[in-house]
């Protein structure tokens, strides 16, 4: 920018001078007279000021600048464009042009949201059935001495029912809390706790690729004294039934396995694992939050005792989710929260009718368009992993069979994960769970695969949803394509490969 300002203002100088300028040299003139302004140093007043206000213009993102390459080589390999900038002719690298238009983008366009395991968007539908709790019907559904708190617990018990319906359960054993994190708690700490007292159990059996607040609640019992087995899982994500059966002990009161994991979307076996826990007498916990809504799930079928469901997952509110806990044969547990009573006496506190209310409807529009949704996610993850796959040195993660179709995890071989999200800022994607996705340290889930940290950086995952369009599965194909080509080709590694070097030849010294 800065080398151009001379001509700039030699060519806003001559203008001036002409006596008489037509209207649309009077526009130009105006238009240079602003670049010139914007190239030269402007000097600043000597006030102190620790934060200075800046304008959406001044807010660019440098892509051009990171990435320019040298101009001369690129004309020379034919890679440079030419484009008009501030009156100027020059050329840049291709993927500058791309970047700079992907980082800033005009005012009220949004990315492609392609992040669907952290969260989905509110169902218009879910909205509407939601609002009138914010106005008129706002009643305590916990008030029974009038009509306010009437009409809010018909809502809500009909909310329960519909949450009930979807997994194959009684009303009853649905107890509202504030989501699946809330609820992977209750489940593991409230049990372990209420049979730990006897001193007789006191074991507990986990996967490696758990959701953290299973991870950590299990680490939190740890330190009051419980015994917890973390089983490794196979290359393709799925947990080896035989090793399962080898650690369950006499003294073993509960087996916590997720249904879908939330970063390669493998489905865990869960009917054979249910029906393994029934036999040896040992409750069963599932993480369903990726699952409710999305694969069949019958609790009864699977033997589940207790099941971790969350809203937001499956087109719903945020801030409300459940537990089911089964009633026959009964499941006991410690509450973590007292009070009140409510929820069977094991979750107090006051509901809040507009979050169960949009919970409710989101399972009843779930199980109904649960058969649609399925093949149309289908159809489009089959659509991107075909195009994803089809590049060089990419590889699906997790078990390519057993796998929910809606979440999709790639690695790309000699491209930096971080790197190709920053190019990607068309897209809102991720490189893993949304809870630990502000780590730089490689997926725990991924690194429990048996991925080396080089693959781990190196994957995406892409999350298809309900109101995923073909048109934005094309365009996001053409955008990776491109970026993870010209990110490939900044790579020395990459030039190695092509060469036809393996790379776990090398010794690589240390400066």
């Amino acid at each position: 920018m800065a080398n151009i300002a001379p001509s700039v203002l030699r060519q806003a100088s001559r203008l001036a001078s002409k006596s008489v300028i037509s209207t649309a040299a009077r526009r130009n003139a105006q238009t240079v007279a602003r670049v010139a302004s914007a190239s030269a140093p402007v000097k600043c007043l000597s006030r102190r000021s620790y934060v200075t206000g800046t304008k959406r213009d001044n807010a660019q993102a440098q892509s051009e600048t990171a990435i320019r390459l040298d101009r001369q080589q690129l004309k020379d390999e034919g890679l440079a464009i030419s484009g008009q900038q501030n009156g100027s002719d020059i050329s840049v690298s291709p993927m500058a042009d791309v970047l700079s238009q992907a980082a800033v983008m005009d005012e009220g366009q949004r990315p492609i949201y392609l992040d669907m395991q952290a969260t989905t968007p509110v169902d218009p539908r879910v909205l509407d059935a939601m609002l009138p709790f914010f106005t008129s019907v706002y009643g305590n559904p916990h008030s029974r001495t009038h009509a306010y708190g009437w009409e809010s617990e018909k809502a809500v018990e009909d909310a329960r029912k519909h949450i009930a319906d979807l997994i194959g359960a009684d009303p009853k054993e649905i107890i509202f809390t504030s989501g699946a994190t809330e609820s992977n708690n209750m489940s593991i700490k409230g049990v372990a706790r209420f049979f730990g007292r006897s001193g007789k159990k006191k074991h507990i059996i986990t996967s490696q690729t758990e959701h953290k607040c299973v991870l950590d609640s299990c680490r939190h019992l740890q330190d009051e004294g419980f015994e917890v087995t973390y089983l490794p899982v196979k290359s393709n994500g799925l947990i080896d039934l035989k090793e399962l059966e080898a650690a369950i002990r006499p003294d073993t009161m509960l087996v916590s396995i997720m249904s879908v994991n939330n970063e390669i979307g493998v489905i865990q076996p869960l009917e054979q694992i249910g029906k393994m826990c029934r036999e040896k007498k040992v409750f069963f916990h599932t993480d369903a939050a990726q699952a409710v809504g999305k694969i069949p799930m019958d609790v009864n079928k699977l033997n589940i005792d207790l099941m971790s469901i969350s809203s937001h997952k499956i087109y719903g509110p945020k801030g409300i989710g459940a537990c089911y806990v089964r009633r026959r044969p009964r499941v006991r547990l410690d509450p973590l929260i007292s009070g009140g009573g409510q929820e069977r006496g094991l979750r107090s506190g006051t509901l809040a009718p507009p979050l169960v209310v949009g919970f409710g409807e989101a399972c009843r529009i779930a199980k109904e368009e649960l058969e649609y949704d399925s093949k149309r996610i289908k159809y489009l993850s089959d659509r991107l992993l075909k195009g994803l796959l089809s590049m060089e040195h990419t590889s699906q993660n997790g078990d390519p069979e057993q796998f929910y179709p809606g979440c999709v995890n790639v690695s790309f071989a000699y491209v930096e994960g971080e790197s190709l999200l920053m190019a990607l800022k068309d897209i809102a994607l991720s490189s893993g769970s949304a809870c630990t996705s502000a780590s730089l340290e490689p997926s725990y889930v991924l690194r429990a695969l048996g991925n080396s940290d080089e693959s781990a950086h190196s994957s995406i995952r892409f999350g298809i949803g309900r109101f995923t369009t073909e048109e934005e599965i094309d365009y996001v194909l053409k955008a990776v394509t491109a970026r993870v080509g010209f990110l490939r080709e900044l790579s020395p590694l990459w030039e190695l490969v092509q060469e036809g070097v393996d790379l776990n030849t090398i010794e690589w010294s240390q400066h």
